[in-house]
Parts: structure tokens; C-alpha cells; sequence
């Protein structure tokens, strides 16, 4: 192990750093290897591409006729570029995405070699669903499930070394129906969304016909040698280091954040953008983040599902392409202690068919009262269901980063800005339950005066904020790197769709009882205001201040994955999901016990390594080097010196044989502790065992273990260090 350390840091002197060659402009090869747009409309019918197109705008179901047209025009196009296989390409509730390649090479019954493609092959397909995640829905003895064609999102070509393969992007379902992905949910939520806001839009354009989420992330990332990650089991096993003592410089002098690019890393993003750019992934921003070695992209916004797929598209590529640059990509929320995580904030809006971004200020009464309108609504779902956004970003990893470094604490709550929050003040303490035509004038002077003051950036950025807004969008920073946008756009669109539907029914109410229709929304909003204030905090989310604060409001503080994933199974979320129709009873109950074992798993999977590293790599180092400090101590007495010319030797080597002491035995007693948490059958005590009675044991191995690389002579020490694996040589 030893050796391997430092052949790894003498192989960094070798390092190509040959820039890829990509001459041109992007637009040149944007969206080359995407089944879209002109291509489309090339290699179809007329009727094969409106009734695509048809299905693709207006969500309606294609015939198996034009199945038919279609899958023809898509292998001809296909072929033509070099592709020989195609793949259902989904996303399994594993967390990474899935795919089984068959070949378009046939055999007849004669004889006949033939490259064939058709309808059925384009519509479905038949994975295994015992084998995937399912939360007891599926068994071995049943184990049928289906994925199906998603028009919505189009088929891409997949290059890899040796091939090219034609994905068709599917949702994943039981042969009982239950969604066993990411995708079905999202779809049916965003269906919900659409209708619910359509019908509120119409109190005031009855030109709206649709409304599209938005959704552009934005990717954190840590790059560290390949070389160095493959000598650090705990890296390759976990995606974070388990040990590691902090180096002596680290962040504190805040130099990395948007510095000149290493040249290494320049090399490496210029590579994966472009491959990025051939699969229609619209990346426009990269820079350094604040930690070291640690990277940002991020893309032009666009509608959620594209952009939920074109994110789980975009990291299996980012960690192709950095094999080619012998680098490890690292999208772990805290792959290192002690300096900055990484998130993929997710910053979300609405636009209608008419062009207008709901979430955008208008200079105008109308659009004025429109945009608070979907502004309060927004509001008060986060206040209803904060515990559902808070589940929706529950991780064992990133639970590290919740309420640490430059991420948002894991109270959930909503910044709005100086402007705004006056705003909604106001609209609160002027509209009272009499609304009269004098206050009225609220709508044409107050907020057209307030409101547009936002479009010059008066309103700051809150970074410990996890729902914060920024000018035209809410941007919710608690979402974790590693995951799925889907997750979190499912709740938070689910949740909308529901405020704007009971938003509706309440304003139908007030103008069935005689009211006029703005002053029945307004009376509705100042309802909304005064019912979700509470969740509002402009201040700073770091604070303990905020934290006895939130006590007090009877906000939850939710700081652990097994307690936070109750919020799936209660009696509300239930009644939420099913009314909506995204998820019913079974489904949710199901992912309850996917996310719950698969916290289990990741923490005894940790528990593990570090059980091992410390048995057999960081012991080892420390015996060693205790050895020379013993024989030095037996030498210098042997010449005759006392004790206090080994002063320094012996206060060493009882500091290192007291930390080996600890770390040996809590790597017993964490052993045991796994054993009488496996014997459980109840997955959330399972969890909650691993995260209260294993973890501390972890901590403490941890921490004792950090003591030692500090006092273990340099090369004893087997791992590479922090100091080694943060500079991006």
C-alpha cells in the first residue's frame, strides 16, 4: 500500500497535458448526436413528424403506426452515423442510470442477415425489476417490469471508445404499474403543474393554454488524480475519504474560487463540454469553486424533464471522459472533512406558451398580480410541505453537508429579498378581509412601484438559504451533487400543483359569493402571506441564533436522512400524492424502504472500510513507525543519555499507543454494533441504529485515526494525504 502511494505521486510528473483539439464554433456540433430539430423533420413523414410532434407539445399517445414511421427514420439516421446497438436508457432508483444493449444485426428464419429496428422495439422493453431497487414491489418469482418510450425526451447517440449506441430515453414500471424510477413520477408531476397553473394563469390571460416547469442546475464537482484515488480504498468504495487529517492549507485563504483554471482541469472540461454539446446538453458556465480542486458547470436553463435527464446524462459523462485524462471525478456532497461540500442547485421556474416567465416581475398591474400570485402560491407550498422538501434531498452523504460549509442548513426555510418581503408586508397590513375599491389602488401603484425595483439585482443573494429567490426564479440550494434532480422536482412541483389548485378553489368561492375577481385573489394571498410567514428568514441560516429561532416557529430541524424520510409515509403526504396523482400508497411506502435501506447500506459499507483501513493499512503504519521510535529511544539510552534525550520519542509513542488503543477497539465494538443492527427487521430502527449507535463509533475511529497520519512519520503512512489528493497537479 505503501508503495503504491508514492508511485502514485511520482507518476503526476508524467502527466499528459496535451489540450483535446475542438476547433470550431459549438454551434457547429450543438445537438449533432440528438434525434431533434431538423433531423427529425429529415428523416420522417410529414405524418410520422406531427404526430411526434403532437405527442411531444400536447402529451397525447402515438398510434403504433407512426411507432412504426418513426423507429424506421430513427435507425436510418443512426446507422448512418456509426451506430450498430441500441438501449432503453433509464433511471432506476439505484441513483446512476441503466442500459442493455441489443444489436440492430437479426437473423431470419432462412438465413438472412438483416439490421432491423421496429416500433415494439422502439416503444418497450422488458428489464428484470427484481434486480433493480423496488422496495418489495417486485420479487424473484415476478419479476416483470417494463420500460416505455418517452417521446417528450429525444433519442441520443452514446459514443463510447469502441462503439456507438443509439438511447432511447424510458420511464421504468412494474408489470403491476407501479413507477420504478425517477422519471414516471416527475412526468405525472409535471402534468400536474401544467394544469394546475394553466387554470390560474386564465383569472388573467385566457390565452395560456400551457405551463412548463424550468429547471437549470448546476453541477459541483471535485477532480483528484486517478493514480491517487486508486491508492485510496475509502475513495473508490465510498466516493469520500473516511480518514484524513486536514492539511495545513486548505481554504482558508479563499484563492480557488473562480481562479484561473489548472491547466489539467482546463483540458478535462473542454473535453467533456464537448462531448456534452454533441448530446444537446446546453452547458454555458465552468470555474473553480471554493474548495480546492473542486469545479463548477452549469447550463442554460430549460424544461425540468429535459434537463433532469440531460444532468443524469451529463455526470456518466463527466466520469467517462475524465478516464481519459487519468483523472477521478468526485461528486460526493463531502468527499473531504473539513472544507467546502458540493451541491447541484437546482434553481426552478415556470414559463407559459405565451411566453411569460411566472416568477418574473412584470411592469404592469396585471402581470404585476400575476407574478405574486404564483410568487405567494410558491410560498405557502413550501411552508405546507417543508417536510416533504426536506425528504426530497435526503442522503447519507449528503447529511455531511446539510448545515456545514457554504450549504444551507437543514431547516427549510424561503428568502425572498428586502423588496419582496416589504412587498408581501404590505399586501399583508393593507388588503384586510373587506378589500375596498380604494385599496385597489395597491395594484396599480404600490407593487408596479416595489416589484420591477428586483430586475436591477436589489434583491441580495442568500447563500445559507435552501429556497431562495433570485430575481426570476427560486433556486433551491439544498439539493445534494449526487443527486437525481428529479427527486426534488417531483415534490416541488407536486406541492405546487396542489396550493395552485386549492389557490383556485378558494378564489371560485370568494367570486361565487359576489366578490370581484382581484379582490378575491388578493383576500386569498393575504390568507396565503399570513398562514406561511413563518417560513420566511432573510437572515443568516449558519447562525444558532436562526436555529433556537426556527425552534421557536415550530419549523422542523430535520438533520438526519432516516428521520427526514418519514415525511414520505405520513397521513398528509399520502393524501398529497395520491390527489395529485403521482404517487399512490404502495409507490411511496416502497420508496420509503428503498431510500431507508439504502442508507443502511451505504453507512455499513463505510463502516466497513474504515474498519479495514484501520485493521490493515492505518495500524499497520502506526506499529511501524512506533517500532522506530522505540528503537531509537532503546538506542539512545544504550549510549548512555537519560530520559530526557527521548523526550519527545516517548511522548510520541504513548500519544500514537493511545490512539491505537481507541481506534482498535471501536473498530470491535462497531462490529458488534452492525451485528445487532442486521438482525433487525425493521427497516427505519435498522437505519436509525446505524445512523445513532454505528456512526459514533465511525466518528470516533475517525477522528483517532486523523490523530495518527498527524504524529506517523511520512513515509510510514501508507494513504495519500489530503494535502496530496487537493492539489490538482
Amino acid at each position: 500500500m505503501q508503495s503504491l502511494r508514492f508511485k502514485a505521486l511520482e507518476g503526476l510528473a508524467g502527466v499528459d497535458l496535451t489540450l483535446p483539439e475542438h476547433n470550431g464554433k459549438i454551434t457547429d456540433v450543438f445537438g449533432s448526436n440528438v434525434f431533434t430539430g431538423k433531423i427529425v423533420r429529415e428523416y420522417l413523414s410529414d405524418e410520422a413528424y406531427k404526430s411526434l410532434m403532437n405527442s411531444v407539445k400536447n402529451g397525447t399517445k402515438l398510434e403504433r403506426k407512426m411507432a412504426e414511421q418513426i423507429a424506421s427514420g430513427m435507425k436510418a439516421w443512426a446507422m448512418k452515423k456509426g451506430v450498430t446497438h441500441y438501449t432503453h436508457w433509464f433511471q432506476p432508483l439505484t441513483g446512476t442510470t441503466a442500459e442493455k444493449h441489443d444489436s440492430f444485426f437479426t437473423l431470419k428464419g432462412d438465413g438472412t442477415a438483416l439490421e432491423t429496428f421496429d416500433g415494439d422495439a422502439l416503444v418497450q422493453q422488458e428489464p428484470d425489476a427484481s434486480s433493480f431497487p423496488n422496495g418489495g414491489l417486485r420479487a424473484t418469482f415476478e419479476a416483470r417490469g417494463y420500460t416505455a418510450w418517452d417521446p417528450s425526451s429525444p433519442a441520443f447517440i452514446l459514443e463510447q471508445g469502441y462503439g456507438k449506441t443509439l438511447c432511447i430515453p424510458t420511464i421504468f414500471v412494474a408489470y403491476t404499474g407501479e413507477s420504478l424510477d425517477y422519471k414516471a413520477p416527475l412526468l405525472k408531476a409535471l402534468a400536474a403543474i401544467d394544469k394546475a397553473a394553466v387554470d390560474v394563469c386564465n383569472y388573467f390571460d385566457k390565452n395560456v393554454t400551457k405551463v412548463t416547469g424550468t429547471l437549470g442546475w448546476e453541477q459541483e464537482y471535485f477532480l483528484v488524480d486517478e493514480a491517487m484515488a486508486n491508492a485510496r480504498p475509502d475513495l473508490i468504495m465510498t466516493g469520500r475519504t473516511v480518514v484524513g487529517h486536514a492539511p495545513s492549507k486548505g481554504q482558508q485563504l479563499e484563492d480557488h474560487y473562480f481562479g484561473a483554471i489548472p491547466e489539467r482541469a482546463y483540458a478535462y472540461m473542454r473535453d467533456f463540454e464537448m462531448e456534452s454539446y454533441k448530446l444537446g446538453i446546453p452547458l454555458r458556465t465552468r470555474h473553480n469553486e471554493v474548495a480546492p480542486s473542486q469545479f463548477e458547470c452549469a447550463p442554460i436553463f430549460e424544461e425540468i424533464n429535459i434537463a433532469v435527464d440531460h444532468n443524469s446524462l451529463l455526470m456518466d459523462v463527466m466520469n467517462k471522459v475524465a478516464k481519459r485524462h487519468k483523472l477521478k471525478v468526485l461528486l460526493h456532497e463531502k468527499p473531504f472533512a473539513g472544507i467546502n461540500g458540493s451541491g447541484k442547485h437546482n434553481n426552478w421556474s415556470l414559463a407559459t406558451d405565451t411566453g411569460v416567465n411566472l416568477l418574473a416581475p412584470g411592469k404592469t398591474p396585471k402581470t404585476n398580480l400575476m407574478f405574486l400570485t404564483f410568487f405567494v402560491n410558491t410560498i405557502k407550498a413550501v411552508h405546507d410541505y417543508a417536510d416533504l422538501m426536506r425528504a426530497s434531498i435526503a442522503s447519507p452523504s449528503n447529511d455531511f453537508r446539510l448545515g456545514a460549509n457554504e450549504a444551507p442548513p437543514a431547516i427549510i426555510s424561503v428568502f425572498t429579498g428586502k423588496y419582496l418581503f416589504e412587498v408581501l408586508q404590505e399586501v399583508k397590513n393593507r388588503v384586510n378581509n373587506k378589500f375596498d375599491e380604494q385599496d385597489e389602488a395597491i395594484l396599480k401603484l404600490d407593487l408596479h412601484r416595489h416589484i420591477p425595483e428586483l430586475m436591477l439585482d436589489n434583491t441580495d443573494r442568500n447563500r445559507t438559504s435552501p429556497f431562495a429567490f433570485t430575481g426570476n426564479k427560486f433556486e433551491f440550494r439544498a439539493v445534494g451533487s449526487t443527486a437525481n434532480c428529479a427527486s426534488a422536482m417531483t415534490v416541488l412541483n407536486t406541492i405546487m400543483a396542489k396550493t395552485l389548485t386549492d389557490f383556485k378553489s378558494e378564489v371560485d368561492s370568494l367570486i361565487e359569493k359576489g366578490e370581484k375577481k382581484e379582490i378575491a385573489i388578493m383576500q386569498t394571498l393575504r390568507k396565503y402571506i399570513v398562514d406561511s410567514e413563518k417560513v420566511l428568514f432573510e437572515g443568516d441560516g449558519y447562525s444558532e441564533e436562526w436555529e433556537k429561532e426556527a425552534a421557536r416557529r415550530g419549523l422542523p430541524n430535520i438533520k438526519t436522512t432516516p428521520q427526514a424520510l418519514d415525511a414520505m409515509v405520513t397521513e398528509k403526504s399520502t393524501k398529497l400524492f395520491t390527489e395529485v396523482g403521482v404517487y399512490n400508497e404502495k409507490e411511496l411506502h416502497a420508496r420509503h424502504e428503498i431510500l431507508l435501506e439504502d442508507y443502511v447500506k451505504k453507512v455499513q459499507i463505510e463502516a466497513r472500510v474504515i474498519g479495514d483501513l484501520a485493521t490493515n493499512t492505518i495500524l499497520p503504519s502506526a506499529f511501524s513507525y512506533l517500532n522506530d521510535l522505540i528503537s531509537n529511544i532503546r538506542g539512545l539510552k544504550e549510549i548512555g543519555l537519560d530520559d530526557s534525550a527521548s523526550k519527545a520519542q516517548q511522548q510520541i509513542a504513548a500519544k500514537i499507543a493511545e490512539h491505537v488503543n481507541t481506534i482498535s477497539e471501536n473498530v470491535q465494538a462497531m462490529i458488534e454494533a452492525r451485528k445487532v443492527a442486521n438482525k433487525l427487521t425493521d427497516s427505519r430502527q435498522k437505519a436509525i441504529d446505524y445512523c445513532e449507535k454505528i456512526k459514533p463509533y465511525f466518528e470516533v475511529i475517525r477522528y483517532h485515526s486523523d490523530k495518527l497520519e498527524f504524529l506517523v512519520d511520512d513515509k510510514k503512512w501508507a494513504l495519500p494525504k489530503y494535502r496530496e489528493l487537493l492539489f490538482l497537479r
